[in-house]
């Protein structure tokens, strides 16, 4: 078989830059797009020697001519801190990007993975959630930016397979985390280590019996290669851990696994922030033969490490 030439869209962000790393290790050509809005060139510098690997500066809202065999498209802030920064920027990138890469896609014929997102449910009123809920998404509150731009992604994805034949695929990312979170990233996960880490007080929004699914990133990554190199499946699919623990919990585990000295501390629940989320993978098991084996107290491990080493001594 010929060697694959890969492009993985914010191939420097944190999941990007992950991908990035397993394509390059099995022998594959990969061109990392990003325009480093939230990607970071230190998630990448580890690859810049390696001669299968080469780094390209756009915004892909700008139209792109690329020759590749496979799309990853993950470009777009995924926190609620960015993707609200410049809510506009969010939707184009969302939509205009997408439909960008589309048109790539049909150009060389190349196979695209949409990374959409378990945003799409909104604050679900089916649990846990499976591929065939319609959502519950309020389409012009301050989450909306994110939640229907990529509710429109996978609208433009199914629509060019329908109407031009272009290969595709969906999947649905639950929570996810690991090294390489921005520390201004704003997620539950980094905001807990980090405030843990530096004995400030813990901010749960709510009452904290809110929960999320928490998938570690190798794994993450794994569910992502095993959906595109599917040859009889578009998705869309639930990528996560269906394992579900309320947000105290999380802060509870984070203030024991760093030793810290910080109190919770609780503040109003943000607009239309989800009560529950979880996924139901059974989809994923069975076309993919993908579920998730690394539990949260190991994950967090391994995270915690990470931000010890990159926070500011």
């Amino acid at each position: 078989m010929k060697k694959k030439r890969i492009l993985v869209t914010g191939g420097a962000g944190f999941l990007g830059s992950h991908l990035c790393d397993r394509l390059v290790a099995e022998g594959a050509d990969v061109l990392c797009l990003d325009n480093f809005f939230t990607g970071s060139k230190k998630n990448i510098e580890h690859l810049m020697d390696c001669k299968n690997f080469e780094i390209i500066r756009h915004d892909l809202v700008e139209p792109v001519l690329l020759e590749v065999d496979q799309i990853y498209n993950l470009a777009c802030p995924a926190s609620p801190v960015h993707y609200q920064y410049n809510p506009v920027k969010t939707v184009k990138t969302n939509v205009m990007g997408t439909i960008n890469m589309l048109g790539l896609a049909k150009r060389v014929t190349a196979r695209i993975l949409q990374a959409s997102t378990s945003e799409v449910y909104g604050d679900p009123g089916e649990h846990p959630q499976k591929e065939t809920y319609w959502g519950n998404v309020n389409c012009i509150g301050p989450r909306s930016c994110y939640d229907e731009g990529k509710r429109v992604a996978e609208t433009l994805m199914v629509d060019y397979h329908r109407q031009n034949g272009v290969d595709i695929r969906i999947i649905r990312i639950f929570n996810t985390y690991g090294p390489r979170m921005a520390i201004s990233d704003g997620r539950v996960v980094s905001n807990f280590i980090i405030q843990a880490l530096t004995n400030r007080p813990i901010t749960i929004y709510g009452d904290g019996t809110q929960t999320r699914s928490f998938c570690y990133v190798s794994e993450m990554i794994d569910g992502m290669i095993r959906m595109m190199n599917c040859e009889d499946f578009i998705g869309p699919v639930n990528l996560g851990n269906p394992n579900e623990f309320s947000i105290k919990e999380l802060a509870e585990l984070a203030v024991e696994m760093t030793g810290s000295k910080s109190k919770i501390v609780y503040e109003s629940l943000p607009e239309n922030d989800p009560t529950q989320r979880q996924p139901d993978i059974t989809l994923a098991k069975k076309k993919l033969n993908w579920e998730p084996a690394i539990q949260l107290r190991q994950g967090l491990k391994e995270t915690i490490q990470y931000f010890k080493s990159v926070l500011p001594k």
